[in-house]
C-alpha cells in the first residue's frame, strides 16, 4: 500500500507555476530519495504533500484517505515533517525539544502522559542523545543538533517521516551518522521515509526508491539502479557522469562528472 500519494499536483506562487500536474507516490516501508537541481520544486513538493503549503490543485492521499479531509491533529499522528535548517528557541534543551513531538497527543493544558515520557526516552536512546538530554540545543554540534530534530520527529510516533535536506551543512561523518540513523529507523521500525537530498551517492546508497525531478516534472523514478544512470543524470543536471557499482554497497555510485557543453 502507498502511504502517501499525490495526483495531478499543481503548485505555484502568485503567477508562477512551479509544479504542474505531477503524480507522485511514496512507497510504504521504504526510503525514498528525491533528487534534482536547485529550484526544481523538491522542497515545495514535500511541504505541499505534508499540507504545509497550499496546492493550486491536487488530490493528496494519506493512507488511502484524502488528506484535506483528515483533521490536522490526526495528520500529525500519521506524518511528521522536518523542514530544512529548523531553528529552536534559544536556551531550549534537547529533552524539551523532543517533548514537542508529543504535541499532537495533548489536549488543552494536559500534562505529558506516561506514554509520552516513554516515547521521549525512546527517541533519546535511539538517536544516541541520552547523555545530552539536559544540554541546550544551541550548544550542540551540527550532527547532534540534526539528531535532536530527528528525535523530535520520531517522538511524534508517526509511521511516515518527511525530511528536507537532513544532511545540509554537515561534514561527511555527520552526514553518514544521520543517514544511518534513518536507515535504522526504516529497517527496525518499518518507518516510511522520504527525503530531499543533494548528494547523489548518498541517495543511491540509502534509498530503495528514487525520484528525479527537473522543472517540477518527474524525469525518472524507481530503484537506484534505474535512476542513478548517466542518461538520467544528463537529463536532470546537464552533466556527463561516470557511474560504477560501489564495491561495498553494490549500489550505483558516481565517481566523476563534468558539465555538458
Amino acid at each position: 500500500m502507498t502511504t502517501l500519494a499525490a495526483e495531478q499536483l499543481t503548485i505555484g506562487y502568485e503567477d508562477r507555476i512551479i509544479v504542474e500536474r505531477l503524480n507522485l507516490e511514496i512507497p510504504s516501508n521504504q526510503i525514498t530519495a528525491i533528487i534534482g537541481p536547485n529550484g526544481c520544486g523538491k522542497s515545495t513538493i514535500l511541504k505541499t504533500v505534508a499540507r504545509l503549503h497550499p496546492a493550486l490543485s491536487s488530490v493528496i492521499y494519506l493512507d488511502g484517505k484524502m488528506i484535506h479531509k483528515i483533521p490536522t491533529k490526526e495528520v500529525a499522528k500519521k506524518l511528521a515533517i522536518l523542514p530544512q535548517s529548523p531553528e529552536a528557541p534559544s536556551g531550549l534543551t534537547v529533552y524539551e525539544l523532543i517533548s514537542y513531538g508529543r504535541t499532537p497527543y495533548q489536549t488543552g493544558f494536559s500534562r505529558l502522559s506516561k506514554h509520552d515520557y516513554e516515547m521521549i526516552e525512546w527517541a533519546l536512546e535511539v538517536t544516541g542523545l541520552t547523555n545530552l538530554r539536559d544540554q541546550s540545543v544551541d550548544t550542540l554540534s551540527g550532527g547532534q543538533r540534526q539528531r535532536a530534530w530527528i528525535a523530535m520527529a520520531i517522538a511524534q510516533e508517526t509511521n511516515l517521516l518527511l525530511l528536507d535536506e537532513p544532511t545540509t551543512y554537515l561534514d561527511l561523518a555527520h552526514q553518514l551518522e544521520v543517514l544511518q540513523l534513518l536507515e535504522k529507523l526504516n529497517q527496525e521500525d518499518g518507518r516510511t521515509i522520504a527525503m530531499v537530498i543533494h548528494d547523489l551517492n548518498h541517495a543511491a546508497r540509502f534509498a530503495h526508491h528514487m525520484v528525479a525531478l527537473k522543472n517540477g516534472t518527474i524525469v525518472k523514478q524507481g530503484t537506484p539502479e534505474k535512476v542513478m544512470t548517466a542518461e538520467v543524470l544528463k537529463q536532470v543536471f546537464n552533466i556527463d557522469t561516470v557511474i560504477v557499482t560501489d564495491p561495498r554497497t553494490r549500489k550505483p555510485a558516481m565517481i566523476s562528472y563534468d558539465l555538458l557543453k
